[in-house]
């Protein structure tokens, strides 16, 4: 063994599949992995290394980089660990200032070039293929990470600053990995991308997202199918038609709104008006019963006065989000908002705009809770604790979204579904307990 090489992945879901990609080149040339490092990390006797993927995405984000980045080469000055190594976002964006600051990191990486970091360590050519990886979420769902880059540059965003413009990944090729990991015990794939709505435009001059959700529908095992971070403006309709007609696509769609005030998108540079936002929404919900949406909102961007504020309220109102969360505006360094507007709301009107919203979609997430008492789910199970099985519906997103707690009645596996009724609901969580008509198949 080479040695071993704690990857340290930070901010997204996107960067958790960079991260696990590298760890799997990183096992093909001789080194043992591993995700979380500990006490026993530290005192083995083996060569060890550490790589921080970073997030750079907002303030908080970059501090948490920064912390555990210094973290980590203090351990370096006492040569605790043989060398330290830094990807990812942050240092994409920072490639300048970053490494003067810190000079105990060995070796710089961006969003881009970390492929290279398994050959500089070892000076051996990893043998995995590209979309090859380690899982570090539960061995039956992952993340699938379609496409890299942004092309809308919304006022606020430094996404596009650090990714790039939009790149999607060949169809053939995200399904022969998603037949890998099948066999490997994955039942549930979590679609990612910076925006999904954009996927394919540059690789078959089209927007084709339904025509890969369609394909990975047909791989046999894949039992659901989650789709995350739509964008309302060009949003793909025949993407509907699948969700609709496929059984393994879930009735979940994360699409991130930010607004609903016709001069705040357009501050925003969001090339969608409310009643174009609203017509979407309907035509989403008329097509696809039964589906949860997910969105973000954002309060506190520069135009918006309590005006457009109680606007925003009476659409989480009128709307009724299965799922939402919310954010207060934070300035990002070279992003149009920072260049041309003035961030000149107090950040105690940002938080007290940040608390009643949230307030009122917890209100509104226990009514729409309440209504699921009494019925029967399918729910997958995460995992076990001391007084009853954890596990999410179709719903619910890993991480994100509410868990359902299950009453140990019977015995079941990790991985596998169950029949759940209903009997208690909160805000954010389900409680209830196996159905008698639970099949046999699903239990331990």
């Amino acid at each position: 063994m080479a040695g071993t090489v704690a990857v340290i992945s930070l901010g997204c879901s996107k960067n958790l599949v960079d991260s696990e990609r590298l760890m799997k080149m990183l096992e093909s040339v001789g080194y043992d992995v591993i995700a979380e490092p500990d006490e026993t990390f530290l005192d083995s006797d083996t060569e060890r290394h550490v790589v921080i993927n970073t997030c750079g995405f907002i303030g908080d984000a970059k501090e948490e980089s920064i912390n555990e980045i210094l973290s980590w080469a203090e351990l370096r000055r006492q040569g605790r660990i043989h060398g330290l190594y830094v990807m990812g976002c942050l240092s994409q964006r920072y490639p300048d200032d970053l490494p003067p600051e810190l000079p105990e990191v060995d070796r710089w990486y961006g969003k881009t070039d970390w492929p290279a970091l398994a050959t500089d360590l070892s000076r051996l050519h990893p043998g995995s293929a590209p979309y090859d990886r380690v899982l570090t979420t539960p061995r039956h769902h992952a993340y699938l990470k379609i496409a890299e880059g942004c092309d809308r540059f919304c006022a606020f965003c430094a996404i596009p600053l650090i990714t790039g413009r939009y790149r999607s990944r060949d169809i053939d090729e995200i399904v022969e990995e998603v037949r890998m990991l099948v066999s490997r015990g994955v039942k549930e794939f979590n679609v990612i991308a910076q925006d999904l709505t954009s996927y394919g435009r540059d690789l078959y001059d089209r927007p084709s997202i339904a025509r890969l959700v369609d394909a990975i529908a047909d791989v046999e095992g894949v039992e659901w199918i989650r789709l995350h971070y739509a964008y309302p403006n060009e949003f793909p309709m025949d993407l509907l038609d699948v969700m609709a007609s496929r059984p393994n696509v879930c009735r979940y769609l994360d699409i991130a709104l930010q607004h609903i005030s016709d001069s705040v998108l357009s501050n925003m540079r969001r090339h969608i008006t409310g009643a174009e936002t609203r017509a979407l929404l309907a035509e989403i919900r008329r097509r696809v019963p039964g589906i949860h949406l997910r969105t973000t909102l954002m309060v506190g961007f520069p135009g918006e006065g309590e005006k457009e504020f109680e606007e925003l309220m009476d659409f989480v109102r009128e709307q009724r989000f299965e799922r939402m969360g919310a954010f207060a505006y934070c300035e990002e360094d070279d992003t149009y908002a920072a260049r041309h507007y003035s961030d000149d709301i107090p950040d105690e009107v940002k938080q007290e705009r940040l608390a009643r919203l949230m307030a009122l979609q917890e209100e509104i997430s226990q009514e729409i809770q309440d209504t699921k008492v009494g019925t029967v789910q399918r729910v997958i199970i995460d995992r076990e604790e001391p007084d009853c099985y954890v596990g999410r519906t179709q719903y619910d997103s890993p991480e994100v979204d509410p868990e359902v707690l299950i009453e140990k009645t019977i015995p079941l596996a990790r991985g596998s579904f169950a029949d759940v009724i209903i009997r208690t609901a909160y805000p954010f969580e389900l409680a209830g307990a196996p159905y008698e008509n639970t099949t046999a198949g699903d239990r331990c």
